[in-house]
């Protein structure tokens, strides 16, 4: 073997060594979502690469739709993150808006099955060499005095703006989730474990919106309003493109505080590009239409090929390529 070689095999060992990975357990407010035929709806979890530093820093948001701690374990999902994880990655827990549901599949009760779920995900991320971090749910949008039944978050999808509950909002958020706020804190209590109160950062970002401003948070759309869904939709649960960002920023910014070490990795860019959805803009002539390309402005342009736009001469605009992402020449 030639000294090149050697020195190539050992470059490229490093390079594999130096990037952390954050996975992400939990359910459909974090998961990653369908994009096609211009699909709205994010997870923050789909959204959180944006805010830390690809050369360094992997999501690998594991977060399904409608699962509770006992369905990702049961179904398996579980086991596969703990065959990816190696020493010194991340693992972001955040369940309870499913566990609530009284679906036998699904259900769990704080207190105890719940918070043996949570412990088992905290217990077996360590046996791994990972490092756990809890969270609590964030908070469904409910200014109703009284919350409205709702048995499935997933029949929202299904749903149009005339579907919508009619009953009259006030200016206070109430609380939906119950000791399934809490069982989180307790559990990382009771474990010494990192705890990123999500529920609380999302209630004084709801609270402080105020009751029509955050519906820009979700997939609250009228009639006609946005083209994907044509008849409208009331859903206070799921986030939409703006709504997940703004939430993954959030979270970010709290994980640093909880983790110092992750501030490091954290970035701040003016808009992410992305094919996947995990980005603000889909293209870069999206993203360009979205800022002033007269003032300093930076675009993070997540893997991938991209023909490099043409920019007048008095644009700055700097793109920042990640994840293997460049022009073509």
């Amino acid at each position: 073997m030639s000294l090149v070689t050697v020195a190539l095999l050992v470059l490229t060992a490093s390079t594999e060594q130096k990037v952390t990975t954050i996975f992400i357990i939990g359910d459909s407010t974090a998961a990653n979502k369908d994009i096609s035929g211009g699909k709205q709806e994010r997870g923050w979890g789909m959204a959180l690469q944006c805010y830390f530093d690809a050369d360094f820093i992997h999501v690998d948001n594991h977060a399904v739709n409608g699962r509770s701690s006992k369905s990702f374990i049961d179904e398996g999902r579980w086991d596969k993150v703990l065959e990816k994880m190696k020493p010194g990655d991340y693992v972001i827990i955040q369940f309870g808006h499913n566990d609530e549901k009284p679906k036998a599949d699904r259900h769990t009760d704080p207190g105890s099955t719940f918070d043996y779920n949570l412990a088992k995900f905290v217990r077996e991320t360590r046996e791994h060499g990972g490092i756990p971090i809890m969270m609590n749910c964030v908070v469904r949008r409910n200014f109703f005095v009284v919350a409205p039944e709702n048995d499935d978050d997933e029949k929202l999808r299904t749903t149009t703006f005339t579907d919508g509950v009619k009953m009259i909002e006030g200016d206070t958020l109430i609380d939906t989730h119950g000791l399934y706020r809490v069982a989180p804190r307790d559990v990382a209590q009771r474990m010494n474990c990192h705890f990123v109160d999500a529920n609380q950062i999302t209630h004084d970002l709801e609270q402080g919106l105020g009751t029509e401003a955050s519906k820009k948070l979700h997939m609250w759309f009228l009639p006609d309003e946005e083209p994907s869904v044509p008849k409208g939709r009331q859903d206070n649960t799921h986030y939409n493109v703006y709504g997940a960002h703004v939430v993954a920023s959030l979270l970010a910014d709290a994980l640093c505080e909880e983790v110092p070490l992750l501030s490091r990795y954290r970035v701040r860019y003016d808009i992410t590009v992305d094919r996947q959805g995990r980005g603000d803009a889909l293209t870069i002539e999206e993203a360009l239409e979205r800022v002033d390309v007269t003032k300093p402005c930076v675009i993070q342009v997540l893997g991938g090929e991209w023909e490099k736009p043409q920019l007048g001469r008095k644009a700055k605009v700097e793109f920042v390529m990640k994840e293997g992402g460049a022009f073509l020449e």
